[in-house]
Formats: structure tokens, sequence, C-alpha cells
């Protein structure tokens, strides 16, 4: 079948069918278009696919409607998984490359397409129903073992916490799915050990994990009072055994709602014996044997190298280095043809 044509007989740049219930119109001044059409209303997606210009529409929107555009060359058993799925559910994501391709699994029936910036895999067994908004996704648990084949444990344990926290993953099952012996089982296993689904962000994760490395014990999101009993706020993390406080200051904190409880807590915290400290990304990826310092320090206890070592091992897998992205991106390039127009 030529690319001027599609599974369903619908020729070069025609439009979805509401009436028919096509899955891939919204509106139909919206519908993404497959064919070969002139650019000046209309943003080119990949290779014959096109969606029509729109202002105003947030990163995200542009995403969706990408992917209901990529929908027009895909058959119909066709999910959405690894992070694109996990994006369309909300997932906190780590440090994802910016040509991130598009990734979905399709039954084993059906034909797989051949697209640039395409990754297509094979469904191992019946997919039950889940919804990312409007398009079909995989499994949480299966989107999480893909995932798992291509990143490291620290990007991996991010999206494990994020999922559970937004009830996601069904324990029951991925009990289950860790008992096996499918590729990827061993990384993922390694990070749900590690997952916490009280963590609020992807830089809180890594900051708990930076201090696991350390062998520093915490608890996650603790309500703070004072001598009164009043509730004066939660702390990311806290030093078991103390009053000290570790949070990751990430650009969230900027947010001027956000910014305005940060600062009555702080001032509740003022008089009391907690000790808050901040750490940004930068700290703990570029600066971690500064902030091991500092936690030695606190701590009174002799340095060890070997702890920061067993970090950088967890960073220099993971996309928050240069090392890791390109290792990844490698991969993504093998998996799909550089082929294009």
């Amino acid at each position: 079948m030529s690319d001027e044509q599609r599974d369903d007989g619908k020729t070069a740049g025609q439009k979805g069918d509401p009436d028919k219930g096509d899955p891939d119109t919204t509106e139909d001044d919206d519908a993404p278009i497959r064919g070969e059409i002139r650019l000046v209303d209309y943003r080119r997606v990949a290779h014959g696919l096109y969606v029509k210009k729109r202002e105003g529409l947030t990163d995200e929107d542009e995403f969706r409607r990408d992917l209901r555009a990529w929908r027009l060359v895909l058959p119909e058993s066709a999910v959405f998984t690894h992070l694109t799925g996990a994006r369309l559910l909300g997932w906190q994501l780590p440090k994802v490359p910016e040509q991130t391709p598009v990734f979905v699994a399709v039954d084993q029936k059906a034909t797989r397409p051949s697209r640039a910036g395409l990754v297509c895999s094979r469904l191992v067994r019946e997919v039950c129903p889940f919804r990312g908004g409007d398009l079909p996704v995989e499994a949480p648990e299966e989107i999480l073992l893909r995932a798992a084949r291509d990143l490291g444990t620290l990007d991996l344990t991010i999206m494990i916490d994020s999922a559970r926290r937004l009830g996601h993953v069904d324990e029951t099952k991925m009990k289950e799915l860790l008992a096996t012996k499918r590729p990827g089982v061993r990384v993922l296993r390694g990070a749900w050990e590690l997952s916490n689904k009280l963590a609020e962000s992807g830089g809180e994760t890594v900051l708990r994990i930076f201090h696991e490395a350390m062998g520093v014990e915490v608890t996650v999101q603790v309500d703070l009072y004072d001598e009164n009993g009043v509730h004066l706020g939660r702390a990311d993390l806290l030093i078991n055994g103390t009053t000290w406080l570790q949070e990751y200051d990430g650009a969230h904190h900027r947010d001027k709602k956000q910014q305005r409880t940060d600062l009555r807590r702080d001032r509740g915290l003022a008089g009391t014996p907690y000790v808050r400290r901040g750490y940004t990304l930068d700290d703990l990826i570029n600066h971690p044997l500064v902030a091991m310092h500092e936690l030695d320090r606190l701590l009174d206890r002799p340095h060890d190298p070997s702890r920061l070592e067993h970090w950088r091992r967890l960073v220099d897998n993971s996309l928050y280095s240069v090392r890791g992205r390109e290792r990844v991106l490698n991969r993504w390039r093998r998996q799909t043809t550089l082929r294009d127009w």
C-alpha cells in the first residue's frame, strides 16, 4: 500500500469522518490530515501527516493533536505506550530528550507501520482498554515494563512514583509481572523497590534516591507541627532521628501561589527545632560531592567515596547525563527507520 492510501480506503489529504466514529477526529475543522498539502496553514507532524496551525495551544494540546495524526497510519489495535503512554496519563517524567520518538504497540496480526520517529512494538497479550483522554494507551504495568527496557533505574523510579501516586498501578498485577522473566523485569524490579507513592514530583524522587545512595534514612512527605500542635505544613523529606528537613527546590516553588505557601510555612518554622535545607537538580546531578560532604558534616560521619560512586552510576545510566541520553537515543535510532522525506 502506498503512502497516498489509507487502510480504510481514504485518499491522500482526506480527513476522518466523525459520522463514522473515526477516532482520529475531534472537530471536523481540526481533524488531522494524511497526504501531501501546502504548509501555509498546516504543520507537518511526520511524512504525509499534518495538522492545521492553531494559535494559543499548550505543548500538551499540540502533543495530543500530533498523536491523533499518527493514528491515521496505525492499525486499530494500536495503543500508545512507553514514554508516550506515560505522558498521556499525566505521569511525572525524567529529563526526556527533545528527539523522543512516538511509542506504540500493536497486536500480533497487525502490520507494523515503518515511519521515522515511530517505535512500534508487539502486544504480547490482549489489551484491557485504558484511556489517556480520548487516546488509547497500554496498561500502566506494561508501559513501565517497556520503559524499563530503555531507561535507567533513576528515570524509571520517577515514573513509578508518579503512577502509584495517581493510583494507576495495580500492585497485584505488578507483583505478577515482576515474578516473570520478561525483558526489562530486572530493572523494573529494582526501581519498584526504590519507589514511594508519596512523592509529589520527579525532583523529590531524585532527592530521595540521592539520600538513599548516601546511606541516609529519610521519611517522605512529613507533616510538621509546632509545640502547640498547630500544623505548619509539610516537608519533602525528614532525616530520620533529626529535625532536619531536606527539600527539592524546583520550578514549581517559583509559582506565586506555591511561593506564598512556602513563605508562610517557613515563617511558622521560625523558633521551632526544624531546620530546612533546599536542593536543586544542579546540586544533585552536577555537584553531588558537595551535597554528600554537607550530609556527612550534618551526621558527623566520615566520608565514604563508595556512596558517591553508587550515585554517579545511577546518574550516568539515566537521562540526566550526556552518556545516558546518548545511549538511549542510539537505541531508539536503531529501533526506528531513518528514512524521511
